[in-house]
């Protein structure tokens, strides 16, 4: 019981990373209907934003987050002007290829300048652990929980009640529509491209500062899970997402302990290879017919 209870705050911490990446799709989804394969190589940067951080203000996590928020925005920013903008109506493929062009430009580019080794910070932040009973449960998990939490719920209650968020999600159900009522939806639909890179450089900070492991390809399976996880939810569903994530963490963390470590990559693909069959619109997706 105590290795089930462990594993399923291992689960966790590892879901809501996965969580945060997984609504950055949504959410672009959502707004733009185009899904953006440069997801992870943004979460990359980020990452790497709160490394270089770290190393100059060692131990303070809280600005290194922030830095990878704000890198991970501006670098959306970029992204969303390079890839969507100048296809605006093009075939979906074209901003597929485009985005694709993108992420091996910036996985060569991280490469070149910074190294192909994985980086580790030499100092690591000695964060301590509490204990629930017999399950020990550090408190770097704690922080990406409580960040990621803190995170989705901000989201949730701009989406909800702000005025831009509104905005967007008029924008989600009808774009023609949002645009002569007035709603600018080029400048929300960028904004959302840079909140949902936002996040994914969150995510890439903590992940990083958990495994103390940073490298140029690291936001290549990540990105595969992280819209495995987006697809297994609901693409376009933000609540989706966060059950997606969460259940793909659960499930690597359960395969590790209970079979094989080596299936852990796999378990993911398998439960969004099933899901496809059994509810093609996901978990929390809306089923629509053509």
């Amino acid at each position: 019981m105590t290795l089930f209870l462990q594993q399923v705050a291992n689960g966790l911490t590892l879901g809501s990373v996965y969580a945060l990446l997984a609504i950055g799709f949504s959410l672009i989804f959502g707004v733009l209907n185009l899904v953006t394969f440069a997801h992870g190589e943004v979460y990359m940067v980020g990452a790497f934003a709160g490394f270089f951080s770290l190393i100059l203000f060692p131990g303070n996590v809280i600005l290194a987050i922030l830095v990878g928020f704000a890198t991970a925005f501006l670098m959306g920013l970029l992204v969303e002007r390079i890839s969507f903008r100048p296809f605006h109506g093009a075939p979906h493929m074209t901003t597929l290829l485009s985005t694709l062009g993108v992420s091996i430009v910036l996985q060569n580019l991280a490469i070149l300048f910074i190294g192909p080794e994985t980086k580790s910070i030499t100092d690591p932040v000695q964060m301590g652990h509490i204990y629930l009973g017999a399950v020990r449960i550090s408190n770097v998990q704690v922080i990406t929980i409580l960040v990621s939490a803190v995170m989705v719920i901000g989201l949730t209650l701009f989406i909800r009640y702000s005025r831009w968020g509104r905005a967007m999600r008029a924008i989600s159900q009808d774009l023609d529509t949002a645009r002569l009522m007035g709603i600018p939806t080029t400048r929300l639909t960028t904004l959302a491209f840079c909140i949902g890179s936002a996040l994914a450089g969150v995510a890439g900070v903590l992940i990083g500062f958990y495994y103390n492991a940073f490298s140029p390809l690291m936001g290549v399976e990540a990105g595969l899970k992280a819209f495995a996880a987006t697809v297994l939810g609901g693409l376009g569903s933000i609540p989706g997402a966060v059950l997606g994530g969460l259940i793909l963490g659960l499930a690597e963390d359960m395969t590790s302990a209970y079979f094989n470590p080596a299936y852990r990559d796999v378990i993911g693909f398998v439960i969004l290879v099933v899901m496809l069959i059994l509810r093609p619109a996901g978990l929390m997706g809306k089923r629509t017919s053509r």
